[in-house]
């Protein structure tokens, strides 16, 4: 072996050990990954592995409970449909920042775009699990395309948004491949970058609520409105802003080995101004849902037993953050604030339970319920998002500036 040839093995070594293991040896590193959490995640994913091999090996019938009936269930209501609206902190934080000018957010647009390109990507794996003929997927872009089809323009959204993140979160990554000309000429665009990935989002956000207009005589009318459009946009901001509030004040606490000691980041005064956000667009979304009732005049199911249910949406998980986070707001109430953003994002996800799933199909007498392997499979989806999110943060400038772009470009 050369001297060259060997000096060569000897960096790229080198550069493995550093980037890769952490400045550890492959031994230590193994070690290091001997955890509680890691167990826990191995244990989900020992389980939920071979249910996914289940689904794709006999069959969705051999691994759901999907049917002719429900051909829809926990894959789409959670994987893909709440999936969907609780990514959607990546473009809320980036509009806030580059077009509202708002510059006390930056230091949590990159694990929120993080967050957002990791949430879109696993949609797709949830998509994919879902379809009944998974390699067809592509046809509606090049061979079938629908152009009047609501799926269609949501296809090529969520196609392109995904590949949007992917340049909006690439700075991080080339800035931790020593890719410095390449990260200033992406750093360059990144308005239109960011414009792009808004408008998107605006569009495919909608539409998902446009797909449901299809549905009147399966949607319960307390939950099916001509409005719905409007309706998904606007909730997927209040996901945005509790998903940002949760994932920051978590990953500040997971990740605070990760944090610039030289510029201390105020994550409380972050999260209060977000409260304030939260208070405003949630508001306005339960007036719009009351709004919606109003218009289809269907007061006389509010006291029925969907109406019930209705109610613990509008007014537990709706009406009461909305509340919380002005009290925390103006309070200055960090804790409350947190507590306000979990309930947000929980009512979100419930939101689009009720709406694709719960309250969908609600005249049949047979319900559908989740098998324990589609439980199992949407687990390991989350599960793997959380290892990939960890891995990426703990090697990438993520949660602080890289020390040559600390201005961001």
């Amino acid at each position: 072996m050369s001297d060259t040839t060997r000096a060569t093995a000897v960096a790229a070594n080198s550069w493995v050990r550093e980037k890769i293991f952490l400045g550890l040896t492959p031994r230590e590193y193994v070690k290091s990954l001997l955890t509680l959490p890691n167990l826990v995640i191995a244990v989900i994913l020992a389980a939920g592995i071979p249910c996914l091999v289940l689904r794709f090996a006999k069959g969705l019938g051999a691994a759901s409970n999907l049917s002719q009936s429900y051909p829809w269930g926990l894959w789409v209501a959670f994987d893909v449909i709440s999936g969907v609206a609780l990514a959607a902190g990546g473009y809320t934080v980036a509009c806030a920042v580059y077009i509202f000018g708002q510059k006390l957010y930056r230091p949590v647009l990159r694990p929120a775009i993080l967050t957002g390109f990791l949430g879109y990507l696993f949609v797709l794996i949830g998509l994919v699990v879902d379809l009944g003929q998974p390699w067809r997927l592509p046809y509606q872009f090049f061979l079938t395309p629908g152009t009047t089809a609501v799926m269609y323009e949501v296809g090529w959204c969520v196609f392109l948004y995904l590949m949007v993140l992917g340049l909006e979160f690439a700075p991080a990554a080339l800035e931790w491949l020593g890719l410095v000309k390449l990260r200033r000429l992406l750093g360059s665009l990144t308005i239109g970058i960011i414009v792009l990935g808004v408008t998107l989002s605006t569009l495919h956000q909608s539409s998902l609520g446009a797909f449901f207009l299809m549905t009147p005589g399966k949607l319960h009318p307390l939950w099916y409105s001509p409005f719905l459009p409007v309706l998904f946009f606007v909730s997927s901001i209040c996901a945005g802003i509790g998903m940002v509030i949760f994932e920051s004040a978590l990953s500040h606490k997971a990740f605070h080995d990760r944090l610039d000691p030289k510029e201390p980041v105020d994550i409380d005064r972050i999260t209060l101004g977000l409260s304030k956000g939260g208070a405003v667009v949630l508001f306005a979304y339960f007036f719009m849902k009351v709004q919606s009732v109003a218009v289809s005049g269907r007061w006389d199911l509010v006291p029925t037993g969907w109406g019930a249910w209705w109610l613990v949406e509008m007014l537990g998980f709706i009406l009461l953050p909305s509340l919380l986070f002005a009290s925390a707001a103006r309070n200055e109430n960090v804790k409350l604030a947190r507590a306000a953003a979990v309930i947000t994002v929980l009512g979100i996800a419930l939101n689009r339970f009720n709406v694709s799933m719960i309250a969908f199909n609600w005249t049949l007498p047979n319900r559908y319920l989740p098998s324990a392997a589609e439980i199992l499979i949407s687990l390991t989806i989350v599960t793997l998002g959380v290892v990939v999110f960890r891995w990426i943060v703990n090697r990438m400038p993520v949660m602080a500036p890289h020390p040559d772009f600390r201005d961001g470009h």
